[in-house]
């Protein structure tokens, strides 16, 4: 059994226009990566964590990396077993991009594994929802979910927990544009309205099961049709910059829907071909170039593999 080992784990996109809080997909970079070593000492240490500048804390308990391995320890008995840890950021913070799920799903996954796997991988969701808690103040999966397990994964209900994994297109591919300011993910929720009309709730159930449907058919048009959110979009929209000139641009160069990822700053596309995908990049980075805002755009097809290990 080794005493030490390397991971990655994948930033997501949630939401995915239609289902706020029930939709997340993983993408294959960028990421989280960890190193966990096992101590013979009690307890989680954090030795350092890189690109983060300095933000992130290193006390275990309120990291999210740090909480998810706590948390795990003492749900399979393993108090005594102690681990120290470096973190390697790979994504901005704030981004919209799962960061601190990225973390808390490296750092429960590395504990699992080293310690012989006490646990199936999806009973791991749990302790990294623990992560997600300290960073923002809610335990939601749609990050999570399909970093730990990946693919596109649905949160069918919290309570009890239920995540359902469903097939995409080999053919579709994400585009993920993060302009270089930050939304807090915490300023994002509390803007939300908390009441809604039963006219747009329909209208949202509707683009959400036609999104379902889309996917397992498949059926690109559905798609295209059903990547539309009339709740939380229209609200969130007014924290970035350049948002409709940008979601404008995707669409005209090709892509099936675009939207906010998670709470943004960050947006995304889908495309039913890679050439397609890489077009709609560089016409969403013209679009917030427009006035002077710098981006990273990152083209991936739907991360189905969820955590490994890379050393």
């Amino acid at each position: 059994m080794n005493d030490s080992i390397k991971v990655f784990a994948p930033a997501t996109v949630a939401n995915v226009a239609c289902g706020f809080d029930i939709f997340g997909f993983a993408v294959d970079n960028p990421g989280d990566e960890l190193v966990l070593r096992k101590t013979n000492a009690k307890g989680v240490k954090i030795n350092k964590i890189e690109g983060d500048e300095g933000r992130l804390p290193l006390e275990a308990s309120k990291n999210t990396a740090g909480i998810a391995i706590i948390k795990f320890l003492e749900a399979i008995g393993a108090e005594s077993q102690g681990f120290e840890m470096d973190l390697k950021k790979l994504m901005p913070l704030g981004s919209g991009l799962g960061s601190s799920a990225a973390s808390s799903v490296a750092g429960v996954f590395a504990a699992n594994e080293l310690l012989g796997r006490p646990l199936a991988q999806k009973d791991l969701l749990p302790f990294a929802m623990e992560g997600e808690f300290i960073a923002c103040g809610s335990a939601h999966a749609d990050n999570v979910g399909p970093s730990l397990m990946g693919g596109f994964t649905v949160i069918r209900s919290y309570d009890p927990l239920d995540i359902i994994q469903l097939r995409t297109p080999k053919e579709l591919y994400a585009t993920i544009v993060h302009p270089h300011i930050e939304v807090n993910t915490k300023d994002a929720r509390n803007i939300l309205k908390r009441e809604i009309s039963l006219k747009k709730t329909i209208t949202q159930m509707g683009n959400v099961a036609g999104l379902v449907a889309g996917l397992m058919l498949p059926d690109y048009d559905l798609i295209s049709r059903s990547l539309v959110d009339v709740i939380i979009e229209p609200v969130r929209a007014i924290l970035i910059p350049q948002f409709d000139v940008v979601k404008n641009a995707a669409l005209e160069n090709g892509a099936l829907g675009c939207s906010i990822s998670g709470s943004g700053p960050s947006m995304f596309a889908l495309s039913k071909d890679f050439d397609t995908a890489q077009k709609v990049g560089i016409a969403m980075q013209e679009g917030f170039a427009k006035v002077g805002i710098d981006s990273d755009c990152y083209v991936s097809g739907i991360n189905q593999a969820g955590p490994v290990v890379i050393g």
